[in-house]
């Protein structure tokens, strides 16, 4: 058998499947998975043959066995929850397997520097999936603010809406608790782009937060960003459907649209091949994006004052579970 040995943890989830491909795409191989979920049958697809697990005992003990082994694991991907990242990315560096842990890395920055004293205290590394620095588009942008004039400073306004079903606020991913909330579940990864293209944030105002939507105001050392993010249909401006999905995603930058609605498909693929190679992003990589939505997460937001989004005006809703913000 050729290749690297992969162990994934969070095998029914939604982002599962991109990392199922990018491990076989790679020519690598899944031997163990685990779910407290059964539905898993998106491993016939390249790995009939890995192991499955629903208890968690049992997963340990196989991965155990197999790092006695003289054909190890080597590397443990985690697609969990997001409050869960922080402890399997510490079972796999403790285990001694590399890591690949969905974005967000974690939910709060505290956690970013002790994981790194684990990283050196195993010996081994753990690294995050920030796939929009892989975007061409992208990367083409960045090195075009780059090579721009250096005491320019960018406006820019975020808009993504992307449309969630009453079942989206039942689960884990509705209590901000769990998911981080808005900003974080749907929104890390754009946060992580615009620092990597203008900058850092040196100012950080929220003018709305909800269940189902967050607006509010970023300074950049390069650029002034509105932003608004919304999982509700709603607030989708009319004909904003991409795909069979009712997605709506744009950034301006001094009032001309930025096109990068396609290419997405193959990122985490990307991703691990950068990874592997020894290019991918590691845990120091994530902490500006984390401590920009935990700052947004904890913010008191100061409602419609100063300079907001023309989408923070539009009405809030009631939650449609009868519930409050988590």
């Amino acid at each position: 058998m050729t290749g690297k040995n992969f162990a994934l943890i969070g095998v029914a989830g939604y982002i599962a499947p991109r990392h199922i491909k990018a491990i076989a795409d790679t020519g690598n191989n899944l031997i163990a998975a685990y779910d407290c979920f059964d539905s898993v049958g998106r491993l016939d697809s390249s790995f009939p043959d890995c192991d499955f697990f629903t208890d968690y005992e049992e997963f340990d003990r196989f991965c155990c066995g197999r790092m006695a082994s003289d054909n190890p694991l080597h590397w443990l991907s985690i697609c969990t929850p997001n409050h869960t990242h922080d402890v399997f990315i510490r079972y796999g560096l403790h285990l001694g397997t590399d890591v690949i842990c969905e974005k967000p890395l974690v939910l709060e920055p505290e956690s970013i520097d002790s994981l790194m004293e684990l990283e050196r205290q195993s010996g081994h590394k753990a690294y995050t999936i920030l796939q929009l620095r892989l975007h061409e588009s992208i990367v083409a942008l960045k090195k075009k603010i780059d090579e721009g004039p250096a005491d320019k400073i960018y406006d820019v306004d975020l808009t993504y809406i992307t449309s969630r079903g009453k079942w989206y606020y039942a689960s884990w991913k509705g209590d901000i608790n769990k998911s981080g909330g808005i900003a974080t579940n749907i929104g890390v990864h754009f946060y992580d782009m615009l620092q990597w293209i203008f900058g850092r944030v040196t100012k950080n105002i929220v003018h709305v937060m909800s269940f189902d939507r967050v607006a509010g105001y970023l300074e950049l050392e390069k650029a002034r960003v509105r932003y608004f993010l919304s999982i509700n249909a709603d607030c989708l401006p009319e004909n904003a459907v991409e795909g069979e999905k009712r997605t709506y995603r744009t950034i301006r930058i001094d009032g001309n649209e930025f096109e990068f609605s396609e290419g997405f498909t193959e990122l985490h693929t990307l991703s691990y091949r950068k990874i592997l190679a020894g290019e991918g992003f590691g845990i120091s990589e994530a902490r500006d994006c984390i401590q920009t939505v935990s700052d947004i997460r904890h913010a008191t937001p100061v409602g419609l004052q100063g300079d907001y989004h023309p989408l923070a005006k539009l009405p809030l809703c009631a939650h449609p579970l009868g519930c409050s913000l988590r």
